[in-house]
């Protein structure tokens, strides 16, 4: 069995740090700014990793039981946005919601395949990327969605009874992009911009847009395939996952590779390497950076 890595890296030193090594593929860590545990997918399921007690628990997030590395904590970390293979088929992917301890999950997207990316901080939309068939021909573009009416509930007045929940909207998407191959999407700390990768220019590189689609304005250009960019909770740096041009076609984040992750301002400018890896898909599919926005986490696996 390939071991998984659980790692943190100190974009100011360098240093990593492995939290955990795990006896199976985990992917995808999110870190919650409340508690400091983290969040991953593993065997389709969602599990949470407390740091202090070095332990995991598995969360229970109802008929969702295909997650695949495609999931975000709300804004306020009180719920998980879940990306779920509806019958254990990628091509069925849909979006739902459910609280961040575990309990119902909510249908966010009807379309399929839907794959989340990002949760608003300003607007509490998600943005994602979609294969749509328009004009009889597949689509791989940007869309955001609202995520509508919250609704505290309470048990007899109690308001620590239960999170807040979500009622299912009317299923209304906005595409964002038209043109290349487009993923990764995620909202900026201030939700005035969302960064992504597209292949409109060859190769997969780093874009960046206004939240409702315009000036569109590429950040990376070079001969990398460039993946997953998050924003800092600070604003400041962006961090993301570079693959060899050799190894895959653009539109491919592919799994067991020599990758790296890199670094620059939010402007673009002062791009850096800061590690090298095996790994690839699972190692940063989501925003996976501390609320001190100096630590990151990441996964690697043993090679292969």
């Amino acid at each position: 069995m390939q071991k998984s890595y659980l790692n943190v890296i100190d974009i100011e030193t360098g240093e990593v740090e492995v939290l955990h090594t795990y006896e199976q593929i985990i992917e995808a860590p999110n870190w919650n700014k409340n508690n400091d545990c983290l969040y991953f997918n593993s065997k389709g399921h969602i599990c949470k990793y407390d740091p202090i007690t070095d332990t995991d628990e598995m969360i229970d997030t109802g008929i969702c039981d295909e997650c695949n590395n495609d999931h975000v904590l709300s804004p306020d970390c009180n719920m998980i946005a879940v990306s779920h293979n509806t019958n254990h088929d990628w091509l069925q992917c849909q979006i739902y919601v459910c609280p961040i301890d575990g309990g119902e999950a909510t249908l966010v997207t009807k379309e399929k395949p839907s794959f989340l990316h990002g949760w608003s901080p300003a607007t509490n939309e998600l943005c994602y990327c979609a294969f749509r068939t328009i004009d009889g021909e597949r689509h791989v573009d940007v869309y955001k969605t609202s995520v509508l009416n919250y609704l505290s509930v309470n048990n007899n007045g109690n308001d620590n009874a239960d999170a807040d929940r979500i009622i299912q909207g009317d299923f209304a998407e906005e595409r964002l992009t038209s043109v290349g191959f487009n993923d990764g999407p995620e909202f900026s700390p201030d939700g005035k911009h969302i960064w992504y990768n597209s292949t409109i220019t060859g190769m997969m590189q780093i874009w960046r847009m206004n939240e409702d689609g315009t000036d569109k304005v590429q950040m990376t250009d070079n001969d990398k395939h460039n993946w997953f960019a998050h924003v800092s909770p600070d604003g400041k740096k962006v961090v993301y996952l570079a693959f060899n041009k050799a190894d895959q076609l653009p539109e491919q984040h592919l799994p067991n590779l020599h990758v790296e992750l890199w670094i620059m301002d939010y402007d673009g400018s002062n791009k850096r390497r800061l590690v090298s890896l095996f790994g690839g898909q699972g190692t940063i599919n989501v925003n996976s950076w501390n609320k001190d926005s100096r630590r990151l986490a990441f996964v690697s696996y043993d090679e292969i």
